[in-house]
């Protein structure tokens, strides 16, 4: 992420990732077994993280929303799997072993998407230092467009509120965005859940937290709809609106 939209970090690691893996098995164990097994383990489930992690070592709810089997040799487990952020892979499959009384270790792992972001849409070094390098020497912004994505992209799939142009400024100022500024909504806008304030053109305004659910806001016409939390547009991009109405532009 670059510039400002390294703001809406904080939101984009919170998305799904998805995994292709490969687990050992430490004995023998039919296909159907492991099928049962990948069945038990999808849905919410409680996980503590290994013991080296980053993080502290408390049992927590993560989600598996798929546990695909995709191929068995032996002793050797390749599978796909679907997850919310803060899911261990490696710690799903040590458990997988001890359900299946055997014991399991994951022995290769790869990420295949991240929140909207897929592995076939992703890009080598290589490539951005030749997008990077003929920007810089000419002035050519053909590649550089190929490469860097507008941080739009990376809320894909957070709940989107589109505001009035005349609240963009207020909002840029740190204004929260009350229910008389929105002209529509997405319909999954969850109270308390994270929110992209975003304009009519689709641009990214800020990041906040919804005081209303997608309905409240819907029947609202007066009252704070979200909490703002982080500005991303930068100020006076919109023109500013004044309390008598506004402000003349020429």
């Amino acid at each position: 992420m670059l510039g400002e939209g390294t703001k809406v970090a904080p939101v984009f690691m919170q998305g799904g990732k998805e995994y292709v893996g490969l687990m050992e098995l430490h004995g023998d164990v039919s296909k159907e077994d492991v099928e049962e097994a990948f069945r038990f383990f999808t849905g919410p489930i409680f996980q503590v993280p290994p013991v080296r992690a980053a993080v502290a070592r408390r049992p927590r709810v993560r989600e598996v929303y798929f546990f695909e089997l995709l191929e068995m040799d032996g002793r050797y487990v390749l599978f796909r799997l679907g997850c919310s952020a803060g899911t261990y892979v490696r710690k799903i499959c040590h458990d997988v072993g001890e359900y299946l009384g055997v014991g399991a270790h994951m022995e290769e792992l790869r990420r295949t998407r991240a929140g909207p972001f897929e592995e076939k849409s992703s890009i080598t070094l290589l490539q951005l230092y030749e997008a990077a390098k003929l920007y810089k020497d000419s002035g050519d912004e053909t590649m550089i467009k190929e490469v860097v994505m507008p941080v739009e992209k990376c809320l894909t799939l957070v709940p989107k509120v589109y505001i009035l142009d005349t609240a963009v400024d207020a909002i840029c100022h740190g204004a929260d965005l009350m229910a008389a500024g929105i002209s529509m909504l997405d319909s999954d806008v969850e109270k308390n859940g994270i929110v992209a304030i975003m304009t009519l053109k689709n641009e990214l305004v800020a990041l906040g937290r919804a005081a209303m659910n997608s309905q409240e806001m819907l029947s609202a016409s007066e009252g704070l709809a979200v909490d703002v939390e982080r500005v991303v547009m930068q100020k006076s991009t919109y023109p500013p609106v004044w309390k008598g109405g506004l402000q003349r532009v020429h």
